[in-house]
């Protein structure tokens, strides 16, 4: 049995990050056929809720454009990594269709709309097909012209490198129509280690190693058998014929695009309405030390007419704030360094040393031998990458403390990357051309939740179904999943070959367990409810994110009393800019949910989805108490240092306590002194709340703000079910940027 653990251990660390990275699913039966993807309750949400949603909004608002808030990233059990956290190893309740979203949406959540995201690596004709009418089917009982909700088709491109040239990260691709001969015969997936891994030999030898378990759990063996004829299904599908217009291309293949310019020029061939997202650009779960967006501005590489919003947050955090600090650093001759740490970062491959040094000295070793080892040890975690913590086996994810994470971030992602960030985005400049290349990006926020669960900020509760937490659920199974032990080495092991590779993944998913929250809401500004209007706002970037809370936000330029400029839009002047800002407080939550007209069969699917919490706004909001200006002058030549170009915040502003929420207003003075462009955004920042996972890994830190200990908020059995790991947090709104080029 020891054995088998062990076999169970290292095959399932493989699969595991072979499934977070590529992403499949669906739910199939023993022989691998196809079972029904469930049908939404028939059933719109009450028109007077609807109605009563908007008269709210309309009574704070001096605006006649709605605010409707959606969700731009959801997964079901079509993608692989949401299928396998179904599953009962991890924890899982089983199978969550797209009829599970819909429901959820409409009923437990209350949004307005929401986008299917599925991993498109792992895709196949017939899950395409099912996905698409599942999108009809919920769009369906609706008034297309004034729909209680709206749902969108999309697919995520999920590309992932390892070293840092090679990798452009996730980016989700959203279509404006729904109707067969106005959407893609296939969604078009990553190429290269995403193609290659589920296409190939990894994903079979991950259905056969994934078998055993069925032993090991008996009663839930069909599950897993399930699991396994899904991924075996992938090598079947041929690959679609390279050099053919994407227009031409049959049904019946596999599509990929090996980088983002690829990418734009097949959705360019298909010529459907279309918007990109990039997303988790910070998360260092799967991105290269050293990797940033700057290769992103080359030519081909970004399309501004369709690559138009930015994901800000998601259920994997924070990706708004620029740091100076990296966790690589590349010297003269081209080798990866290790940086020293700074009070504001411990890089992790530091943490390396240090933590063999503490084991050197423990065996009584002379002071110069331990240096000697400390710095092997960060030479090799830094240039493994990603995985590099496997350089050190036997090595807790305690003892890591809070090495490579953003110390003074608003509820960071995992393994903060810097050059990934939306304020670096924006002060970001490519001069290879005649004229210089720039990011306009509008901001967004969403779920990225993988459990059919769209909008799940809406209430702070339900830890392991409203975050991506999982993990196993007794020790027995947490031993075959996570094998590397301390009785296995006690000393550092250096031999790369001997490493396994993809080893890095179950390790790392229970430190980022800490990280996972109930994730943003996108909002836009728009002129209805209907889909077009939808679609006519997230074109127009008239668009911003939220943390979870439903704040709503205006951010304009004026002229006189005038609004001349929205957020996500571009202006070109020669006098002093004038903005003005309004923002009103979350309603406060009811516990349960409000009354449905639905069916009795249907109320209990709801109980069943939603846990018996909803969407329930009480008559009282949260107070806002502050808004933030941030100002960022975008680089106008390739040496001006990106950090000195964000002034973060720019402007602060103190709110009164009051229901009716804040309004300010500004102007820059300098824009005319300084004569160069100059971008704005505001943040408003909300009373403290409880939230999940807002001190992440929950570190005791010493006067000199050194991290002591940390206290992991585990994604498994080790902290209890009903212990959701809250702490106090700021709530947030981001608006989109406005663009001040001066004339």
């Amino acid at each position: 049995m020891k054995t088998l653990f062990k076999f169970l251990g290292l095959s399932l660390i493989t699969l595991i990050v072979v499934s977070v990275i590529y992403g499949v699913g669906i739910q199939y039966n023993w022989y691998g056929e196809l079972e029904p993807p469930g049908v939404p309750i028939n059933t719109p949400l009450s028109q007077d809720l609807v109605k009563n949603k908007i008269d709210r909004q309309r009574a704070v608002s001096k605006s006649t454009k709605q605010i409707l808030f959606g969700d731009t990233h959801v997964h079901t059990t079509y993608s692989t990594d949401a299928f396998l956290w179904s599953l009962p190893v991890f924890n899982g309740e089983g199978p969550h269709p797209i009829s599970d979203a819909c429901d959820y949406a409409r009923f437990c959540s209350a949004i307005d709309f929401w986008v299917t995201s599925d991993h498109a690596e792992a895709s196949s004709p017939r899950k395409w097909r099912s996905i698409k009418e599942a999108v009809r089917q919920c769009n369906a009982p609706t008034n297309q012209e004034d729909p209680d909700m709206v749902t969108f088709l999309g697919f995520e491109w999920t590309q992932v490198g390892l070293l840092a040239d090679e990798h452009y990260g996730h980016k989700n691709v959203i279509f404006k129509d729904i109707e067969e001969d106005k959407v893609p015969l296939r969604p078009i997936g990553a190429g290269g280690l995403a193609t290659n891994g589920m296409r190939s030999t990894i994903g079979a030898q991950a259905a056969e190693l994934l078998t055993p378990l069925a032993v090991i759990d008996f009663p839930n063996r069909q599950r897993y058998f399930n699991f396994s004829s899904f991924v075996r299904e992938m090598p079947g599908i041929p690959f679609c014929k390279e050099g053919v217009s994407s227009d031409l291309l049959p049904d019946d293949c596999y599509e990929f695009a090996n980088t983002p310019e690829d990418l734009f020029r097949k959705l360019n061939e298909l010529n459907f309405p279309s918007i990109v997202i990039p997303h988790g650009n910070t998360w260092g779960f799967y991105t290269p030390p050293g990797s940033s967006l700057d290769k992103q501005l080359e030519e081909g590489f970004h399309n501004e007419n369709v690559q138009i919003l930015f994901e800000v947050m998601s259920g994997h955090g924070n990706s708004e704030e620029y740091r100076p600090w990296r966790a690589a650093l590349i010297n003269d001759e081209g080798e990866v360094t290790c940086p020293e740490p700074t009070p504001d970062y411990l890089p992790s491959c530091w943490r390396a040393g240090q933590i063999i040094a503490l084991r050197c000295a423990a065996e009584g070793l002379e002071e110069a031998e331990c240096s000697r080892r400390a710095e092997k040890a960060r030479n090799v975690n830094v240039s493994l990458g990603v995985p590099g913590h496997l350089a050190l086996p036997g090595v807790t994810i305690e003892e890591w403390l809070d090495s490579g994470q953003c110390k003074d971030c608003f509820i960071p992602s995992f393994n903060y990357r810097p050059a990934g960030s939306a304020q670096y985005a924006l002060a970001l400049g490519n001069f290879d051309g005649e004229e210089i290349k720039r990011f306009r990006f509008g901001f967004i926020a969403s779920s990225d939740n993988h459990r059919a669960r769209p909008g799940t900020g809406y209430k702070e509760i339900d830890r392991f179904v409203t975050t991506e937490a999982n993990g196993p659920p007794n020790e027995s199974l947490r031993q075959a999943i996570y094998p590397l032990t301390e009785s296995q080495s006690q000393s550092l092991e250096l031999d790369r070959d001997n490493l396994p590779a993809l080893g890095f993944g179950a390790f790392e998913a229970q430190r980022m367990a800490s990280f996972f929250t109930t994730g943003g809401l996108a909002a836009v500004h728009s002129e209805g409810r209907s889909r077009g209007a939808i679609w006519n706002a997230m074109q127009k970037k008239e668009t911003y994110g939220t943390s979870g809370d439903r704040i709503l936000l205006w951010f304009d330029l004026l002229d006189g009393e005038e609004s001349i400029v929205p957020m996500g839009g571009e202006v070109e002047m020669a006098s002093i800019p004038n903005f003005r800002v309004r923002a009103v407080g979350a309603f406060k939550q009811k516990p349960g949910c409000p009354e449905f007209d639905v069916s009795e069969t249907s109320l209990e699917d709801i109980a069943r989805i939603c846990k018996n919490e909803c969407y329930n706004p009480s008559d009282e909001r949260k107070i806002i108490k502050r808004i933030e200006v941030i100002r960022v002058f975008p680089q106008i030549s390739k040496d001006e240092d990106i950090a000195s170009l964000i002034e973060d915040p720019w402007q602060s502003f103190d709110c009164p306590i009051n229901q009716e929420g804040c309004e300010i207003t500004f102007n820059d003075p300098e824009f005319l002194m300084k004569q160069r462009d100059a971008t704005y955004y505001v943040r408003a920042i909300q009373e403290s709340s409880s939230t999940i996972n807002a001190e992440n890994i929950r570190c005791n830190y010493d006067n000199q703000g050194n991290c002591l200990e940390v206290n992991i908020c585990y994604g498994d059995y080790r902290t209890p079910k009903d212990d959701d790991c809250l702490s106090m947090s700021e709530e947030r709104a981001w608006s989109s940027p406005i663009y001040v080029d001066f004339k």
